[in-house]
């Protein structure tokens, strides 16, 4: 237990080690606050969002594997009706539209999502498989395989998320604080978040005690779906476009750090500040492997060794595989 307790923090030693590594490697700029937020933490953001909506699904013991589909085509369909060259529903529509209709699309594909896991009883893989394949072909139609650009000087939401900065960090990674802080809290010390773990430990048990088990499991893949709708704005604005390609492969990296982030596949356990750790790991491999000039097919072999570290940490710490 003890061990177990202290997997919220076992991330911080090689986070500490890649930065002296990297300083080592470009004295010069690895530290320099330029190099750090923007070419690290800025970019970082995006997955941060990711994988704080799918540590809430692992938490309650499923799986969505459409988030990263989401990250695409929410931003698409906001876009496509602004800017795009079309008259469904009434389009063009106006520029200020695009964040809250990217955020109601996202959260209906939760809903969908929760209709067919919760009401009909589906595998919570298999469905959000068939999504993340569906979305993509969605998404490719709507930008017609290519890419919808220039969107800072049309969008203004775009520009705002892309170039902001409060205190000298992007609106983006303040983003990502506030809303994994809210989430620590919730899941900390909240009657909401006692829920999502009860419900992810053993739901048969958490239904017994008065928990309702479907409604805790459907809201959270609402959720989840608001917060890749989100990321994948602020993926736009990071390129000031949407490309038809945007968010594809992203779920291998998003589950990448929730496991090395000490969030079990079983669910019902793992904490997101152990989640957000490892989205700060990843970061900092790749960027002190780029520097190292190592072959980006390189990097990915180390993802995976990486993972299969935190798989033994995860066995020697609980007791219990993550299978």
């Amino acid at each position: 237990m003890r061990l177990a307790k202290l997997r919220d923090l076992a991330l911080i030693p090689p986070i500490i080690a890649l930065l002296v590594y990297g300083y080592t490697l470009k004295p010069d700029i690895f530290l320099t606050h330029s190099y750090l937020v923007d070419s690290v933490l800025k970019y970082q953001a995006v997955l941060a969002m990711v994988v704080l909506a799918e540590a809430l699904v692992l938490i309650v013991g499923k799986f969505d594997l459409s988030l990263e589909s989401i990250v695409g085509i929410a931003p698409a369909v906001a876009i496509f009706l602004v800017v795009g060259n079309t008259s469904v529903l009434g389009a063009p529509w106006p520029t200020w539209t695009v964040l809250p209709v990217a955020l109601v699309f996202g959260g209906l594909i939760g809903v969908f999502n929760g209709l067919l896991i919760v009401r009909f009883k589906l595998s919570a893989f298999i469905v959000t498989l068939a999504m993340l394949i569906f979305l993509r072909g969605l998404q490719l139609t709507l930008v017609g395989g290519s890419t919808i650009s220039n969107l800072a000087k049309r969008v203004p939401v775009i520009d705002y998320l892309g170039n902001v900065r409060i205190l000298t960090l992007p609106l983006s990674i303040w983003i990502v604080v506030v809303l994994f802080a809210v989430g620590i809290v919730v899941l900390g010390y909240t009657r909401v978040g006692r829920s999502l773990y009860a419900v992810g430990g053993n739901p048969d048990a958490a239904r017994a005690a008065g928990i309702r088990v479907e409604r805790v499991i459907w809201m959270t893949l609402v959720v989840a779906g608001l917060l890749a709708a989100l990321a994948g704005l602020m993926m736009s604005a990071q390129l000031a476009s949407v490309a038809a390609n945007q968010g594809e492969g992203m779920i291998f990296m998003v589950f990448a750090a929730a496991v090395i982030g000490g969030i079990s596949l079983d669910g019902g356990k793992g904490s997101l500040f152990g989640a957000l750790c490892g989205v700060v790991l990843l970061g900092l491999i790749r960027s002190v492997l780029t520097l190292a000039q190592v072959a980006p097919d390189q990097i990915e072999a180390v993802y995976g060794l990486v993972i299969l570290v935190a798989l033994v940490l995860a066995r020697l710490t609980s007791g219990k595989a993550q299978d």
